[in-house]
């Protein structure tokens, strides 16, 4: 790499990994609590290639070059809170016994959550002085991107996202 990480870069690139620990925590436990077998299938997917965006940030705070463009590797200490009781999300039982409309519910807020995790991405694209870093965010930025396009498609296909 050019150098170290600047204490912003270093600030920055943290905030990352958390919120990309979350979103492997929350598409995790989306998954197993919604109902149809497609969101499922989606939010297992998308979980993977959110570790896959963790584990890159990971490598880009211990000074690798290069990260972004891997795939695979397992993080041992990333997502762990996530298959302990504490960790889980559980909007089934935010909304009450009913739960006729959990899988619209957890897709809205894993919107939310990748419109703002995006945004973040947007802000280290522009802080980082290193031209790999601003690559590697670039990279997962436009994957971010992707599985806010993915999760609108779905909502839109399911009647779930009006657009006017």
């Amino acid at each position: 790499m050019q150098g170290q990480l600047s204490q912003k870069e270093r600030m920055l690139l943290e905030d990352l990994k958390t919120q990309e620990d979350l979103c492997v925590i929350k598409y995790r436990s989306y998954a197993e609590q919604a109902k149809d077998p497609a969101l499922k299938q989606l939010f297992t997917q998308i979980s993977g290639m959110e570790h896959q965006h963790y584990d890159t940030i990971n490598q880009l705070l211990g000074g690798q070059t290069g990260a972004g463009r891997q795939s695979g590797g397992q993080t041992a200490q990333m997502g762990q809170s996530g298959n302990q009781a504490a960790g889980q999300i559980n909007l089934t039982q935010a909304q009450g016994s009913g739960g006729g409309n959990t899988d619209k519910y957890l897709l809205q807020d894993m919107l939310a959550t990748e419109k703002y995790v995006s945004g973040a991405y947007d802000t280290g694209v522009f802080e980082s002085s290193k031209p790999n870093i601003r690559q590697a965010l670039q990279h997962i930025q436009k994957e971010e991107q992707n599985h806010g396009e993915q999760l609108f498609q779905y909502m839109s296909s399911h009647g779930m996202y009006q657009v006017q």
